[in-house]
């Protein structure tokens, strides 16, 4: 996005950053962040449930273009990058939730839109059990999936559990914030923090000088939620933040999963809860993990490279099935009726072989009967 749209579209944000969620549903139906602007008074017109104070935003934008040109400035001096809801960068799990916030603040080496994203959320209060089924999980998850990225909240408890674990293995980590990126939150968490931004980063939906309020923290847990592929509730009692993290993630259609406890144990009791009423799926391990995801696949590759195995030493492909990779190795994650357009195979015959390539730990299925090239 160039630099006009992105001043744009953070002058819209600011303008609107008591109700993001409408400011992303203007843009989305005007197509850009200066059109939002244009509409002013008009807005109801366009998008229903615009009341008189968003239209009166948008009427007096002056100060929330100071605000945008001040932003930029700041993040242009500090490295962070700055992605709009139309950037490729942006991540893309994310954009396809309706209250994906304008736009977000990243400042970091990870790659948001990477292969599998995982969110693991729980109590701040969390018991030596939850310590040591995020470790286990952590540790396991980097030898069966290392190209997978974990989230979470940076907070006490949980969250810093599952950003040190994932240092600690070598797996990338991004800390969501409930503030701006001039500060940090907790402040005995910095020394992880500045860890983080080399194996990982910092991501936060929220403009310089913003406190770390509790409707702030709320507002985080949709964007744990919404960016990754799965959440799952590490400990967590019968009230509390993961819960409502849980939730979201289930109304955003992603996988929720849950470690169990024990029963009476008060640390325990919401993840006990929600498996019960089928809101998360229970898991012991992270073999219990991929297998639900349907991961297989990707761990045993990463299993054959970590043995040196190359793929060079799989069954060797069939004209067909040679045809396939040399297509998807130059494109990327086609439907099958391309391939069979672009190869002159018989849609029917080509099921055959991308069964086979999938056999083969070649390609991978995803939704919408699209396949990837596994690299």
């Amino acid at each position: 996005m160039h630099y006009q749209e992105t001043l744009d579209m953070l002058t819209l944000a600011s303008a609107l950053h008591f109700t993001p969620d409408v400011a992303t549903a203007l843009y989305r139906k005007t197509g850009s962040a200066a059109a939002a602007m244009a509409a002013g008074a008009g807005a109801g017109d366009i998008m229903p449930g615009c009341n008189g104070r968003t239209a009166e935003a948008l009427r007096h934008t002056d100060a929330a273009r100071r605000k945008a040109e001040a932003e930029l400035e700041y993040a242009m001096r500090n490295g962070i990058k700055i992605m709009c809801l139309g950037d490729d960068t942006y991540p893309l799990r994310l954009k396809e939730c309706t209250d994906a916030p304008p736009v977000m603040f990243f400042k970091g080496t990870a790659d948001l839109n990477c292969r599998h994203i995982v969110s693991i959320v729980g109590t701040r209060r969390c018991t030596s059990y939850g310590q040591d089924c995020v470790r286990r999980f952590v540790g396991r998850l980097q030898e069966l999936c290392p190209d997978t990225l974990i989230v979470s909240g940076l907070a006490y408890g949980i969250d810093i559990c599952a950003h040190r674990e994932a240092l600690a293995a070598g797996t990338a980590t991004v800390g969501v914030l409930a503030h701006g990126l001039d500060y940090l939150y907790p402040p005995r968490h910095k020394d992880t923090a500045d860890e983080m931004l080399a194996r990982g980063g910092l991501l936060t939906e929220h403009f310089t000088r913003t406190n770390a309020d509790k409707l702030n923290f709320l507002r985080r847990n949709r964007i744990v939620a919404g960016m990754a592929d799965a959440v799952i509730v590490a400990e967590s009692a019968s009230h509390g933040g993961a819960l409502v993290t849980a939730r979201i993630a289930g109304s955003y259609g992603r996988d929720v999963f849950a470690f169990p406890g024990r029963v009476g144990d008060e640390m325990s009791e919401g993840c006990n809860n929600l498996i019960r009423d089928n809101k998360a799926a229970l898991i012991t391990s992270a073999d219990d993990f991929v297998k639900a995801m349907g991961w297989e696949t990707d761990a045993r590759i990463g299993l054959m490279r970590r043995q040196g195995i190359e793929r060079s030493l799989f069954p060797e492909l069939s004209p067909g099935e040679q045809a396939v990779a040399e297509l998807l190795k130059k494109e990327n994650d086609l439907q099958i009726n391309t391939i069979a357009a672009r190869t002159g195979t018989p849609v029917g015959t080509l099921t055959a072989t991308m069964f086979s390539l999938e056999m083969k730990g070649v390609v991978k299925a995803r939704a919408g009967g699209i396949y990837h090239l596994i690299d």
